[in-house]
């Protein structure tokens, strides 16, 4: 996602991009736009081209894959189950940490 617009107004062009290019740098190709700020339809996608590039290996954000499975381009079930996963692991590296503070706390 490309960010454009104004300040405290964000509109993001979704583009396939280098994954070694910058978030604002060089775009091989627009496949549409996201504007969170919009009432209503808030977003419009070239499903052929995501597709293409899904196909080929692309690797979307965890925004651009909501819109993805919002909209049917991908397994919207999959989806949640990967994101119950990473929270899970979140919260377990938390409480791992928070353990390993505690037992530094104690031995000083």
């Amino acid at each position: 996602m490309k960010r454009m617009g104004r300040p405290h107004r964000p509109f993001y062009r979704i583009n396939a991009v280098d994954s070694r290019v910058k978030r604002d740098g060089k775009v091989i190709e627009n496949l549409g736009w996201y504007d969170p700020m919009a009432p209503g339809k808030n977003y419009e996608l070239n499903a052929e081209r995501i597709k293409h590039w899904l196909d080929h290996g692309a690797q979307p954000s965890e925004t651009i894959m909501d819109l993805l499975a919002k909209n049917g381009l991908v397994d919207a079930e999959k989806w949640a189950k990967r994101q119950a996963w990473r929270t899970e692991a979140k919260k377990k590296a938390a409480a791992a940490r928070a353990a390993a503070g505690k037992k530094d706390e104690a031995k000083a």
